[in-house]
């Protein structure tokens, strides 16, 4: 029996706390594989004979689950995603968008990319339009909006329930 594999994409993160944070949550719940985009702070990958701050920001936040993940670095997210598809792996954005479904509500089957993008900015349009299905999460409060690392972790347990 094959399990299925779940997976993010991180596009654009500012925060290397962020990242490190999502670290820790990816290892919590299985994650396979994490592929950074953009600018998102990487990993310290033993290139250099030192750590610069924003690895050291991740060693902080991830306590070490950074290498226990695997994770990539991809120049092009948008042949990172024709990659995946050519996998059949289904590409869902996590976003506020016109398109969005609850992610409750969600079926949550196959193997998944989840694309986490920019904090203040969210996923870019670009992105957001190669995208298989975008998913949301009910906004209750006057902000309607959560810390990227928080619901990472609130979307990867509804797809591992």
């Amino acid at each position: 029996m094959t399990k299925r594999k779940i997976s993010l994409i991180l596009d654009n993160i500012r925060s290397a706390h962020n990242v490190g944070s999502i670290f820790r949550t990816a290892d919590a719940t299985g994650v396979s594989h994490i592929y950074f985009t953009g600018y998102t702070p990487r990993p310290y990958d033993g290139t250099l004979p030192y750590t610069t701050k924003p690895e050291r920001g991740i060693i902080k936040t991830a306590l070490g689950a950074e290498k226990f993940v695997d994770w990539s670095f991809h120049e092009n997210i948008d042949e990172l995603l024709r990659e995946l598809k050519d996998k059949n792996v289904k590409i869902v954005g996590l976003e506020q968008d016109k398109r969005s479904i609850n992610y409750l509500s969600y079926d949550f089957s196959g193997d998944i990319a989840l694309i986490l993008g920019n904090e203040p900015k969210g996923i870019d349009s670009s992105v957001l339009s190669q995208c298989d299905d975008i998913i949301e999460i009910p906004m209750l409060g006057k902000k309607q909006s959560l810390n990227v690392s928080v619901a990472t972790g609130v979307a990867l347990y509804a797809l591992i329930r």
